[in-house]
């Protein structure tokens, strides 16, 4: 069984952690370094995305597992986007961790092992992580354990991949540190719309009403 000295050990965190970004949304202006190109980098162990390549509109979502802003989000107002958008080819949905402590970091690498380079298993996987958001503050590493059961992981195949082998995990901190730095990126959730930065847990319909032009554009 992990234990919560084992994963801290492992996964000692560098630097302190971003604030939960709990203000109402907010349109900010990408700053000048922070070109198309910047943007679309993709991440160390590769993008997780949804939609068609070829979408007129590409939103890039930043969040952390235990975020319960992004928690809502991923509840509320994600499948509303999915059905409305993704579904019908309109927008490539990307997902790129942003973990705000130790936990979220846990659970992040935990999604990316369960799923390896299959989205449709990641976003399922980040999905169940999200609705756990409670038990992973409660009790984190038993909810860790549990969830890794669940998807069909042994007990040493959650060691392995959230102790044993930190290549996982230093992957997702090198991009968090990339986002932090070069995209401005300091709460969760945070969203590129087209390349414009969208700070803050927002609505189905403020989203509608930033997609929508571009869609006609």
């Amino acid at each position: 069984m992990i234990t919560r000295r084992t994963v801290n050990t492992a996964l000692a965190f560098a630097g302190a952690a971003a604030a939960i970004g709990a203000s109402p949304w907010q349109l900010v202006s990408a700053a000048a370094a922070q070109d198309a190109a910047q943007i679309a980098k993709p991440s160390t162990l590769g993008d997780m995305a949804l939609g068609a390549k070829d979408a007129p509109v590409t939103i890039i979502e930043y969040a952390s597992m235990t975020c319960p802003h992004c928690a809502a989000f991923e509840k509320e107002v994600f499948p509303q986007i999915k059905s409305a958008y993704i579904d019908t080819g309109k927008v490539r949905y990307i997902f790129r961790e942003f973990p705000l402590d130790q936990v979220a970091l846990a659970a992040s690498a935990l999604a990316r092992c369960v799923a390896k380079d299959d989205s449709g298993k990641y976003f399922a996987m980040i999905n169940i992580l999200f609705s756990q958001v409670n038990d992973l503050a409660r009790d984190p590493f038993a909810t860790i354990n549990r969830v890794g059961k669940q998807a069909g992981f042994s007990e040493a195949m959650i060691k392995a991949c959230v102790q044993d082998d930190l290549t996982v995990q230093k992957g997702i901190l090198a991009d968090r540190e990339y986002a932090n730095k070069t995209l401005k990126i300091d709460s969760t959730p945070s969203f590129f719309i087209n390349g414009t930065l969208i700070k803050g847990e927002t609505s189905f319909e403020a989203f509608k009403k930033i997609i929508d032009p571009l869609l006609k554009s």
